[in-house]
This record gives structure tokens, C-alpha cells and sequence, in this order.
């Protein structure tokens, strides 16, 4: 064998290295969702978009809610007996509000009880998922969004907040236009929240919860947290399963050179610490 064939060997190794270690990964997913779906007798969804070595030749990748998204969690959702509950774990900055809402209102319509658990975050589209189901366990320190439109980089409502304060001859065409079309964007998405929030709470609640969350009260990126998602009167919760932990773990980011956050991955006990103490205070 000549240092050639070597090469290409080794060549060839690094490059399969990715697609084999993203194998192992989607494997111990399956195993940790069949075990969470065999404790809670439900069906286990995910929707996840985190950063991960996919490619050939380790180059991370971000996505977002989109339509293949939703053509996969709804076929999923078709695939429950009406009877089975559905726990989805959301983890996501958001995406489409088409897809959105069509998750969203697969969830809703489904007859068994609805279960969205949020490790981290669910922004945007995420929280909109969210609000379609009957219950939502947050980690206690995991946020959701607003679902306020936005029209490319700006939010709807400020775009119609020009309009508002400013003289209608001082505001060019192309404003205008984005004007008219935040304002119909905004009556939508308030709708389409009304809808969904429909038979959660009475009618007052469910126009005082749209008005809040998709008019642009706050801005887009705005961390409701669970405390005051709780004020806000959402069905939530923070006993999050050890088992969603877990799983989450199996979603790493792309492994850097110099991490930014080190620690000792095993768990710490306050009994290790006075050990410890003891040991030292006998030497």
C-alpha cells in the first residue's frame, strides 16, 4: 500500500465520519422517544432546529419552521389514533406562520389530550404551536415569543405605526403599500389566534391573549418567560420529564475547536461537596 492509497483512505474516512456519527445519533433518538412514548402511552413528536454537522463535509446547518416541517408533524399526528395523547417537544426560533398554524391546527383538532414540552425556547411559530395545545411544560428558566407579524425585517405593527403618526403625503409608495399589507397581516394572525385560543378560555380572555401576543405589544424577539406566561393565564407548567433533557442532549451543536462553555458533565450533589469538606478538614 503506497502512502497514495493511504491518503485516500483516510480521505474517505473523514468524510463518511459525519454521516456515520449522524446514524448513531438518529438511532439513540429513536430509542429515547420509544422509551418516553412507553412511560406516557402517547405519541412523541419533535420538532427541533438546532445547528448540526449534517453535511459530507461538517458544515453546520440552521432551519426553521417550514413547509416540509408541517407535511411531516400532521402526517404524524394522522398516523394517532384519536384516542393516543401527543407530547411534542418544541425547540425552535420559529419559521413560516403558513407552517405554523398548520401544525397548529392539526394539534388542536386532535381529541386526545395535547402536550407541547419546551426544553429552552419556542419563539414565533414555535409559540404559536404552543398555544394550540392543552398543556405546556416549560423548563422553569425556557421562554416563548410573540407572535407578531413581521414583513421582512420589520415588525407589521411599527410599519403601520408610520402610517399613524406621519402625514399620509409625506410617506412614500412603497411604505404605503407595507402599510396596507401589515394591516391585513395583523387582522390575520389575530384571527387566526382567536381561533385557536377559542375553547381555551372565554371570549373576553381569548380577545385580550390575541390582542397581546400578535398586535406588537413587545418586540419580536421578546422572551416571555414561565412566570409570565403564567400571569398571562397559558395552561403551563415546569415539571419538565428527565427523559426531554435527554433527548435534547442528543441534538448537539457543531462541535468548535475552543467550546465557549466548559463544565464537568456529571452531576453535582450538595452530599459530594460536604464529603469533600470532611476529607479535607480530617488531613
Amino acid at each position: 500500500m503506497t502512502g497514495f492509497d493511504i491518503f485516500w483512505i483516510f480521505f474517505i474516512l473523514m468524510t463518511l465520519q459525519p454521516l456515520m456519527r449522524q446514524r448513531f445519533l438518529e438511532a439513540a433518538r429513536q430509542r429515547m422517544i420509544e422509551k418516553i412514548e412507553k412511560k406516557r402511552n402517547s405519541r412523541v413528536i419533535l420538532l427541533v432546529h438546532r445547528q448540526e454537522t449534517m453535511s459530507f463535509f461538517g458544515f453546520p446547518v440552521m432551519r426553521y419552521i417550514d413547509v416540509n416541517d408541517s407535511e411531516q408533524v400532521i402526517r404524524a399526528i394522522h398516523m394517532t389514533d384519536p384516542d393516543v395523547p401527543i407530547d411534542l417537544v418544541l425547540h425552535t426560533p420559529g419559521g413560516l406562520v403558513l407552517a405554523a398554524l398548520q401544525i397548529a391546527k392539526a394539534l388542536k383538532r386532535h381529541k386526545a389530550k395535547t402536550t407541547v414540552f419546551v426544553p429552552h425556547y419556542a419563539m414565533s411559530g414555535g409559540t404559536l404551536i404552543a398555544l394550540a395545545a392543552d398543556e405546556i411544560v416549560m423548563d422553569e428558566h425556557a421562554v416563548l415569543g410573540p407572535v407578531d407579524p413581521q414583513l421582512g425585517q420589520y415588525p407589521a405593527a411599527s410599519i403601520v405605526k408610520v402610517k399613524q403618526e406621519k402625514p399620509v403625503e409625506k410617506i412614500d409608495d412603497q411604505t404605503l403599500i407595507l402599510a396596507d399589507v401589515s394591516e391585513k397581516a395583523l387582522k390575520q394572525m389575530k384571527e387566526q389566534l382567536k381561533e385557536l385560543l377559542s375553547d381555551k378560555y372565554p371570549a373576553n380572555k381569548v380577545e385580550e391573549l390575541a390582542e397581546i401576543m400578535s398586535q406588537g405589544r413587545w418586540t419580536h424577539d421578546y422572551p416571555i418567560t414561565f412566570e409570565e406566561a403564567k400571569k398571562l393565564g397559558l395552561p403551563v407548567r415546569t415539571d419538565m420529564p428527565a427523559e426531554i433533557y435527554q433527548l435534547m442532549n442528543l441534538f448537539p451543536q457543531p462541535v468548535r475547536y475552543q467550546p465557549s462553555v466548559l463544565y464537568d458533565p456529571s452531576p453535582k450533589r450538595a452530599s459530594e461537596n460536604k464529603i469533600e469538606s470532611l476529607v479535607k478538614s480530617l488531613k
